[in-house]
């Protein structure tokens, strides 16, 4: 029997309709895109968006073999290549062209997984939780060159949900509903069928401003090549144009992203106009994506993952777009201190809350995106959030 089914059934939700969606790492992102589109359409007034995944019941070996079944499975399965793999040649590449080879590249990679792992210290879910320094990221065991351990998100056990409803039943549910938008985008499952293309300009971003990025860059000219996610572009394109986002660093004031490896953390720093094609590196180096910049010891710009990410909180396969998505609106409700505080929660999870445990609410959070991604950037997700009082103009 379905599993769904089996979820459904216990949940007394018999006998309303059900749907099983599974879209591999961005499975929890199309499960809010399919509810999202089942209220919009006026098809249902209230939609539950559910998601989980239970991966400890295979060696770890055999559970990247089934992962890995997300991506192109009659080339490119048979020949052995598992995520971390792909991801692997996806860092060489981007370290070679716009990292220039240089260390200091590496080290920003590592200055990722210092973070997001230490966010998720603050987190009573998180099943990556660490004090690290860049020098045990750079010094844990090599999984791929250049990624190492500690630059990748564990297999996890998790859950997570949302409710989805029309306006009218959102008030009668709730007095503080949150608006969502959500937006999807696709490439071919085979990397090597990726064909260059013009870059898609996202609203912050002109022509111009890439005509001499194969100069800047040498190798940074073909799009999307290996080191860009097409559909993680797209679905920021639609994504920005429905919430009436101009410019990403200004209109949002946290995100959520899938940094199911460092490296992929980056390259989605671009994809979604954080940062120009090339420049991704700047958004860490800058301390803009902190909640508090390391280097003036004031707000982050657009702070990043302080869920702890995929590497630091959680990678449940099911669950973790949605999950991604519970986070921003803590923050939009005011109400991450009251979620990840709380004594009775670490007790009941059997964690030790951190003596230096400190609260991450993003202060007068009103607006914030979520990204979910599948396989090598075959499907991606993005739900943006946003509080009613604080709408833009919206641009379709």
């Amino acid at each position: 029997m379905l599993g769904e089914s089996v979820i459904h059934d216990r949940l007394g939700l018999d006998p309303l309709g059900n749907i099983g969606v599974k879209t591999g790492g961005a499975t929890g992102g199309s499960t809010i895109w399919e509810a999202f589109k089942a209220v919009a359409s006026g098809y249902s007034d209230c939609t539950l968006a559910m998601g989980w995944e239970r991966m400890d019941e295979v060696p770890t070996d055999e559970g990247n073999h089934l992962i890995a079944c997300a991506a192109d499975k009659d080339w490119e399965t048979p020949l052995g290549h598992i995520y971390t793999g792909y991801y692997a040649v996806m860092a060489q590449k981007y370290w070679q062209v716009f990292g220039k080879s240089e260390d200091s590249f590496r080290e920003t990679m590592a200055k990722i997984a210092v973070k997001n792992r230490g966010y998720a210290r603050m987190n009573p879910h998180a099943h990556g939780a660490m004090d690290i320094t860049v020098e045990d990221v750079l010094n844990s065991p090599v999984v791929a060159h250049p990624l190492r351990a500690l630059d990748c998100c564990l297999m996890s056990v998790g859950a997570a949900g949302v409710i989805l409803a029309d306006e009218k039943t959102a008030y009668e549910l709730t007095d503080n509903p949150l608006l969502l938008y959500s937006s999807a985008g696709s490439h071919t499952l085979r990397v090597a069928d990726r064909r260059d293309m013009e870059i898609p300009l996202l609203p912050n971003e002109t022509a111009d401003q890439y005509k001499d990025l194969g100069k800047r860059f040498l190798g940074g000219d073909r799009y999307p090549g290996f080191t860009g996610f097409l559909a993680a572009r797209m679905a920021a394109y639609y994504g920005y144009r429905m919430a009436g986002i101009t410019d990403p660093t200004e209109d949002l004031d946290l995100v959520e992203l899938h940094d199911a490896f460092t490296i992929s953390d980056i390259q989605t720093y671009e994809d979604i106009g954080i940062r120009p094609y090339g420049e991704g590196r700047t958004y860490v180096e800058s301390g803009d994506c902190y909640h508090t910049n390391p280097h003036t010891g004031k707000p982050g710009k657009l702070p990043a993952n302080l869920s702890g990410g995929l590497i630091g909180n959680m990678h449940a396969v099911g669950a973790t777009g949605i999950m991604q998505v519970v986070e921003v609106a803590q923050h939009l409700w005011g109400r991450w201190a009251e979620m990840h505080g709380d004594q009775k929660k670490w007790d009941a999870f059997d964690r030790k809350k951190p003596s230096d445990w400190t609260d991450l609410q993003v202060k007068g959070a009103k607006r914030g995106l979520a990204i979910s991604h599948a396989g090598v950037g075959s499907q991606v997700t993005a739900t943006i959030l946003i509080h009613p009082d604080h709408q833009l103009e919206r641009r379709f």
